[in-house]
């Protein structure tokens, strides 16, 4: 497959890692966040574009198949993590996107230490995998609000009830 500009957004923990260091040197703030993005919708991307604001680059990080397949059940991911790292990464104001396996975001997060950890409102403060982690390191945590009515499973199921 031909390397494109959105796939070398794409990297591991390790890559990411080594391209953060001079430009955490550099006092270049980093924001998190987390998903499945399993059918990206036009609330992702108000999400991600919010995100992007609160600091000077953006990573996501986007759960593995099997993550994904533990977390939702059969039938989920809709999309491979291959189509979904890609999309996300075609998204401007998305730096980087890494993968990870668990079934959350922890040891990543954990490794990554961001300046801001960014959820949705869907998610009670003291849920959110990572804060304390982010907090102990003088970061914040954001929770930003979703666009009502669009969600992954929403549209799942408006597919599954709508005849062909």
């Amino acid at each position: 497959m031909r390397e494109t500009q959105a796939r070398a957004r794409i990297v591991t923990l390790e890559t990411l890692l080594a391209k953060l260091r001079p430009l955490r040197e550099a006092g270049r703030r980093v924001v998190f966040t987390n998903g499945c993005f399993d059918l990206l919708h036009g609330g992702h991307a108000q999400f991600l574009e919010e995100a992007s604001a609160l600091g000077d680059l953006l990573v996501v990080g986007i759960n593995t198949d099997d993550s994904v397949r533990r977390l939702k059940g059969p039938g989920r991911p809709i999309l491979d993590q291959e189509q979904r790292s890609h999309l996300v990464a075609l998204i401007r104001p998305v730096d980087y996107v890494v993968l990870f396996r668990e079934d959350t975001p922890d040891n990543l997060i954990t490794a990554l230490v961001p300046d801001v950890l960014v959820k949705g409102t869907d998610y009670r403060l003291e849920d959110i995998v990572g804060r304390e982690a982010v907090e102990e390191h003088g970061g914040r945590v954001v929770r930003l609000a979703l666009v009502p009515g669009l969600s992954t499973s929403a549209l799942a199921r408006r597919l599954r009830e709508t005849p062909e």
